[in-house]
This record gives structure tokens, sequence and C-alpha cells, in this order.
């Protein structure tokens, strides 16, 4: 074996037969290679373009059920199920924004038996929306317990349970099973 030569092996970033760049060469490369401005201004400007693409690309996600682009509480597999049981399904909280609207013009009304009738639709809607809600509470339990055994599963039961409460047409990301359908 011959001095100077090492058997070890040669580093991949070292300069392969040419010699060292000059210090003011190196640093032109570097500059050159750095897109970062210099000028606080102009990368403002960047980042908030980039936020923007970044922003478009996840309502367009949303809209079209894009898991590469989805915010992040809304990504994954057992998400997805969730959003797909929900979505599958009469859920009586979906519908209490718009009777809600009915019940309070009825309250509005100057007639006793009416505003009556209004409290009376209030208590009703209430409690189906309760038991409702306690019913899918312990369905969807149960299936994520099935489908995904050793998945964390935090969170996606209040998941489902808020998805309801937006009328199906409103929902992000948009359904992507029609109701009926099994998830």
């Amino acid at each position: 074996m011959t001095p100077g030569l090492s058997t070890q092996p040669r580093d991949p970033q070292a300069p392969k037969g040419r010699p060292t760049p000059k210090r003011s060469e190196a640093q032109t490369q570097r500059r050159r290679a750095s897109t970062t401005p210099t000028d606080r201004k102009t990368a403002m400007k960047r980042q908030r373009e980039a936020r923007r693409a970044d922003l478009a690309k996840q309502r367009e996600a949303l809209a079209s059920g894009d898991e590469r682009y989805l915010p992040a509480r809304d990504k994954g597999p057992v998400r997805r199920f969730v959003r797909d049981f929900v979505d599958s399904r009469f859920c009586m909280a979906e519908f209490f924004l718009p009777l809600a609207v009915v019940i309070l013009v009825l309250s509005m009304i100057r007639v006793g038996a009416l505003q009556n009738i209004a409290l009376l639709l209030w208590l009703g809607v209430i409690v189906l929306i309760v038991i409702d809600s306690i019913g899918l509470w312990f369905r969807l339990k149960k299936q994520l317990a099935e489908h995904f055994p050793d998945t964390p599963k935090r969170g996606a039961v209040a998941y489902g349970l808020m998805r309801t409460l937006q009328m199906r047409r409103l929902r992000l990301p948009k359904p992507q099973v029609k109701r009926g359908e099994r998830p």
C-alpha cells in the first residue's frame, strides 16, 4: 500500500479534479442560488403570494376531495371514513338552520298559539338533534373500532358530529358519497 492513499471512500461533496473556488466566486454562486430577496418588502410579498397559492390549492382540494392538499384536520383515512359515514345518512342536525329560521319567524308573529307552537318546535328539534347525535356517536365509534383497530382516532367522532351540523350542500370537503351508500 502506498503512503498517502486511503482506503476510505471519497467524499461525494468534495470538488473532483478542479481547484477550490476563490471565496468571492463561492459567495456569488451562493447568492445566485439563494433566491431570497434582500429587502423585507419583497420577501413579504413573495411570502404572501406563496400563502395565497397554498390557500387556493386547499380550497380546490376541499371542493374536489383531493387528499394531498386538504388541511391537516381533514387528512387521513380515518377522517375520510368519518366524512363518508356522515355524508351517507340523513342527520337531524343538518336541518337545524332551516328549522331555526322557520321557528324564529313563527315566534315573531304576535299570536299566542303560534308562539307556543314555536316553543314546542324548539324543544322538539333540540331533543331530536341530541338523540340523533348520541346515536351517531355510538354507531360511529363502533364502525371506527371495526375499520381502524390500530389507528389513532382521537377527535374523529367530534369531527363527524360537527360535520352533521352543516347542511350537506355547504360541507367542505364536498361529500364524496350519496345518501344511502355504504362508506
